[in-house]
């Protein structure tokens, strides 16, 4: 839980500085390249996210790092060395997925995540899409997953509102119904 509080108090700052400075949409590009660079090395992940290593020879691999990925902006450059020295690189996840959040709320978008027991064809993607923009009143981003043990329907999530129109639920419901009248 901490964590997530320090990780939420880290992309507010961020997005604050970002936006001053008209790079809201590059910082994340480059946040994003950073974490995905991090999680796809498991010897660099373990060597920058382990306690035991001191903070020192971290900011100097993200330094050696970021030279040789190329020019980034200030304000990425600040945050990582800033997060290497204080030994909190193993919330970069967390401070990307909030740092997300926070713009796309700014830029009007909102994303849903739509659960399916099989694929849906593009067009029923689209349906959905176009039905959830016209009910949140923003343009909507969508995930779609699959998991067979919906059965049937559709499971909708957005932020924290989900709305279960999955036959697995429903069966739920009624085994719960016909078991209280029993």
């Amino acid at each position: 839980m901490a964590n997530r509080a320090a990780a939420m108090r880290y992309a507010r700052a961020l997005f604050d500085v970002a936006g001053r400075q008209g790079e809201l949409e590059r910082v994340e590009r480059e946040l994003a390249a950073f974490v995905a660079l991090v999680e796809g090395h498991a010897v660099l992940r373990k060597g920058l996210l382990n306690p035991a290593v001191p903070p020192g020879p971290k900011r100097a691999v993200v330094a050696a790092l970021l030279e040789r990925a190329g020019e980034h902006s200030a304000i990425t450059v600040r945050l990582l060395t800033l997060l290497a020295e204080r030994d909190r690189l193993s919330l970069l996840s967390e401070i990307l997925g909030v740092y997300g959040d926070q713009l796309m709320k700014h830029q009007g978008l909102v994303r849903a995540r739509i659960t399916t027991a099989e694929p849906l064809p593009d067009n029923r993607v689209q349906q959905i899409s176009q039905r959830l923009e016209m009910a949140t009143g923003k343009q909507v981003t969508i995930d779609i997953g699959v998991d067979p043990s919906v059965i049937g329907g559709v499971v909708t999530q957005i932020e924290s509102t989900v709305w279960d129109g999955s036959i697995a639920s429903h069966l739920a419901r009624l085994r719960r119904r016909f078991l209280s009248e029993a």
